[in-house]
């Protein structure tokens, strides 16, 4: 069932993401190009599924959620790109093709996600993406869904738990150190997903919306206990990068910290809290359920 759902999602937010890559310029065409680049060149789409299901989960269409889709896409695409620099990851493989420097140059690399960051603001609040605008007639709304992805996005979010990741080489963090880093880097992002799909459905109550984020903690905890636990056991051309990344680096993860297979019955573990905090939905969360499970038994 998760792959129809995903094939359908995924097809949705690229038609939507498609539209945001149209250079106003000729002197601006490698800048859209790298941007597109950037985002076009596959990936799974995991936090605009999120935001898709959610706003379903709480009777929303789905395509009132495709503003909030592009947006948390179009970050996550961002960091990707600042992450492979050279000063940062110095990466030259991803989702199986040349990172966005190597394509271009570090400088058009930098200068594209700084582009893509700037997008995402404006794609979350583009009429053009919806079919329905009623879940931003509301200023209120509007408010706090710029403020909630910048907060995810920005030094408080997925930023300090970047810095946090930089000025973390080389050390032996224990569990509450490492919890509250890939909270920050990873589950940031995972969870403004949802509450933004939450919030674009117009139909999202304060106890609802509490269920929902317990339920992102967990499964954005888990995404990074099961990438740490990838980084072990798949492989370079499965993973489209470089496989054994963070152990070459000497960077802090589960299957280090814990063993490998206490770090598999961690990921199930909280796969179970996400889908404990589901219990007050009905059918219409079956996806956000799938998801969940889809995240621990994933591949790549």
């Amino acid at each position: 069932m998760i792959a129809a759902y995903s094939a359908t999602s995924q097809a949705r937010v690229n038609a939507a993401l498609e539209t945001l890559f149209s250079a106003p310029s000729p002197e601006l065409a490698r800048l859209y190009e790298a941007m597109r680049y950037s985002v076009m060149n596959g990936g799974k789409r995991v936090r605009p599924l999120l935001a898709y299901a959610a706003c379903e989960a709480l009777g929303g269409k789905a395509e009132q959620a495709n503003g909030a889709a592009c947006a948390v896409e179009l970050i996550h695409a961002y960091s990707l790109v600042h992450d492979d620099l050279p000063a940062m990851d110095d990466d030259d493989l991803r989702r199986g093709q040349p990172t966005t420097h190597k394509k271009f140059d570090e400088a058009c690399a930098i200068l594209a996600g700084d582009g893509l960051q700037s997008l995402a603001f404006s794609a979350l609040l583009d009429p053009r993406l919806s079919n329905s605008d009623a879940a931003l007639t509301s200023d209120h709304l509007r408010l706090q869904m710029v403020s909630a992805l910048a907060l995810a996005a920005g030094p408080a979010g997925m930023v300090g738990g970047q810095a946090i990741d930089l000025g973390s080489v080389g050390l032996k963090l224990d569990q509450k150190a490492l919890e509250y880093m890939h909270r920050h880097k990873t589950g940031a992002l995972i969870e403004v997903s949802v509450k933004l799909g939450a919030l674009a459905s117009g139909r999202a109550e304060k106890d609802e919306l509490k269920s929902l984020q317990t339920y992102a903690q967990a499964i954005g905890l888990a995404f990074q206990v099961q990438d740490d636990i990838l980084d072990v056991e798949s492989d370079t051309e499965t993973l489209g990068k470089r496989q054994g990344a963070d152990i070459a680096r000497d960077k802090p993860t589960y299957p280090a910290l814990l063993g490998l297979d206490a770090a598999k019955a961690y990921a199930l573990e909280l796969r179970d809290q996400a889908l404990h905090a589901l219990r007050p939905f009905d059918a219409a969360a079956e996806p956000l359920r799938d998801l969940a499970r889809y995240i621990v038994t994933r591949r790549s």
